[in-house]
């Protein structure tokens, strides 16, 4: 039992011994800095059963407290707070039990516990993945390692958009323009090679469209004119018919993105369990719609299209087929959710990482697949997040402006090689050693801007302000995570006795820190709750901060004896083990040396 749900327990007790009232529920938070003590019973809440002076009830609270628990030594009451001192010796018990747990924090899965299912990524396979599909990356692998470490076992998924008008777009492109050209021939990654050709379709696009309105059409009618648009609006339909021709294309260019899509994600350290296809799951949910047109879900227009009327439910009619009976994206969105509860059954819930554009969408989804009767369908999750932008502006793939993901890691590890350089931090290294380590400090510094902000706000990134090795950023903690293991290499090499502590006298900088690791399990389960890597990383920031604050006022070395000492150390080691493990959570590598 924690020491807040003891707390909490003997609260009731003293409340109702001495008031005959029994309460529901006691309200907690921290000790502010001026008054001591460790945690405050708020007594304000009381007063609604509790009839009396509130310093009085804090008071008599206060003395029954240091009477039956056994850790609490003190207390003090300001106004409606009661602040309760706690014992060293509670503080230093519940160390020695945590001490060599390196999973500290970490909660396995249970077998009666439903599994989720995150999407992140879901790329198209017309362009290379950019900033906007940094952040989602980002977030959804972090989210799905939150999740694992509370309790829940995760599928990792994306569905790429391998189909569509776009995809023609960039096929179109390369069949009148490239020459045969290919990633080995121009040596380029294949999706930045797909890409280019993309961009090359829009400039084609343009000239098309001035050369008509030149000829006397309007603006309007010259862009559904331009032959380049229709002749790829023409191999689409070759595609769905499943022209050999053109499928082949399809499937020889798809290839090249597939294969430059992994090493971007290896480079960026994010994986996938399962994969989809929009080109398998687009058909899909087809069935739902007959389904839902039999229960009263669905109504039927004069038209023959069909829609969901969620009026009622504060939205509008959402159509779920056309009057062709072709699918629309909500139509395959229904059917791929379906699909994919069949494909693992032990999934119970899902979390979609999708930018917030497209809120109301999810929002229609869910409310639908629940209408349609799915249990499932109320623990699916939108994980809404906002946009990057640049000091530069906003960015546009078919203009080719935008921040390619490869270009931003190289510059962020190039970044951090420069600053790491001026710093002279880096002496004795091997030129190995130090490209290993940029890329380490590099691809923390992006991680951690873009994850320590709510997921919900937007982001103005901006490559140098992150790689900073002061304040709230990646570069700081990766640093005292290695000042750290310096700390313990010495410890080692001095070989000192690393048996439990007992017999230790807290300064009050080490019992700020042991509160601070005392919260870490809490931390990990409200982000799990909140799907917000941000705690995690705001967590880790305040812990950092503690130990700094520790470690320049508090000698380790020089302890006054060595069970002090010995104590210190392994303070020292629980702070890097803790930094370390809510590192891992946001996909961030900590050095041993810096």
């Amino acid at each position: 039992m924690s020491l807040q749900e003891t707390l909490s327990n003997q609260v009731k007790q003293a409340v109702k011994s001495s008031f005959s009232i029994e309460l529901e529920t006691v309200e907690f938070q921290a000790t502010r800095k001026e008054f001591a003590g460790d945690i405050t019973v708020v007594i304000f809440p009381m007063l609604r059963f509790v009839k009396g002076n509130p310093v009085q009830i804090g008071e008599t609270i206060g003395h029954y407290l240091v009477e039956n628990v056994t850790d609490v030594k003190a207390f003090n009451v300001v106004k409606g707070f009661l602040n309760v001192e706690i014992s060293d010796s509670y503080y230093i018990n519940f160390f020695n039990n945590i001490k060599n747990n390196e999973t500290y924090g970490f909660v396995s899965p249970t077998a009666e516990k439903k599994a989720v299912m995150v999407e992140y990524s879901s790329p198209n396979t017309n362009k290379p993945l950019h900033l906007g599909h940094v952040r989602n990356n980002l977030l959804g692998y972090s989210v799905a390692e939150i999740l694992k470490a509370a309790g829940t076992k995760v599928y990792k998924t994306q569905i790429i958009n391998d189909r569509g008008i776009h995809i023609c777009k960039s096929m179109l492109a390369w069949k009148r323009f490239g020459n045969e050209e290919t990633p080995e021939s121009t040596h380029l990654k294949g999706d930045k090679l797909v890409g280019n050709y993309y961009v090359k379709f829009d400039q084609e696009y343009k000239k098309e469209i001035q050369s008509l309105i030149a000829s006397g059409e309007t603006e309007e009618d010259a862009k559904k004119k331009a032959p380049i648009l229709l002749e790829a609006q023409d191999m689409l339909l070759k595609w769905e018919a499943g022209d050999e021709e053109t499928v082949a294309l399809w499937k020889k260019m798809n290839g090249w993105v597939y294969d430059g899509f992994d090493i971007t994600y290896k480079n960026l350290g994010v994986d996938f369990d399962t994969l989809y296809y929009e080109s398998n799951t687009y058909l899909l949910g087809k069935e739902f719609v007959t389904e839902g047109l039999k229960s009263g879900v669905f109504i039927k227009e004069d038209d023959g299209s069909v829609w969901c009327d969620l009026t009622e439910d504060g939205l509008d009619k959402k159509i779920v087929q056309r009057a062709d009976g072709t699918a629309v994206y909500m139509t395959q969105d229904i059917g791929t959710a379906i699909q994919r509860i069949k494909d693992f059954p032990d999934v119970g819930g899902m979390v979609y990482t999708v930018g917030n554009e497209q809120d109301y969408h999810f929002q229609v989804l869910f409310l639908i697949l629940k209408k349609l009767g799915f249990e499932w369908a109320k623990n699916l999750y939108h994980l809404s997040y906002g946009m990057v932008d640049l000091p530069s502006g906003k960015m546009k793939s078919r203009e080719g402006t935008v921040v390619d993901a490869d270009d931003l890691i190289d510059d962020m590890a190039n970044t951090a090689g420069e600053i790491s350089e001026e710093l002279g931090k880096l002496e004795g290294y091997s030129d190995d050693e130090k490209q290993a380590l940029y890329k380490t400090i590099g691809l923390g510094a992006l991680k951690y801007y873009v994850l320590k902000v709510d997921p919900k706000k937007r982001i103005l990134f901006d490559p140098k302000e992150s790689i900073d090795f002061q304040g709230n950023t990646g570069p700081f903690i990766q640093y005292t995570y290695a000042r750290i293991q310096a700390i313990l290499r010495r410890a080692d090499k001095d070989k000192m006795d690393t048996s439990g502590t007992t017999d230790v006298q807290l300064d009050p900088k080490e019992k700020e820190l042991l509160k601070q690791i005392q919260l870490f399990p809490e931390v990990v389960q409200n982000a799990a709750l909140q799907h917000s890597p941000a705690l995690i990383a705001n967590y880790t920031y305040d812990l950092v901060k503690l130990y700094n604050s520790f470690f320049q006022n508090v000698s380790i070395f020089g302890a006054d004896n060595d069970n002090e000492k010995r104590f210190r150390v392994q303070l020292s080691n629980t702070v890097a083990n803790t930094i370390k493990n809510g590192f891992e959570l946001l996909g961030i590598h900590v050095p041993e040396r810096m």
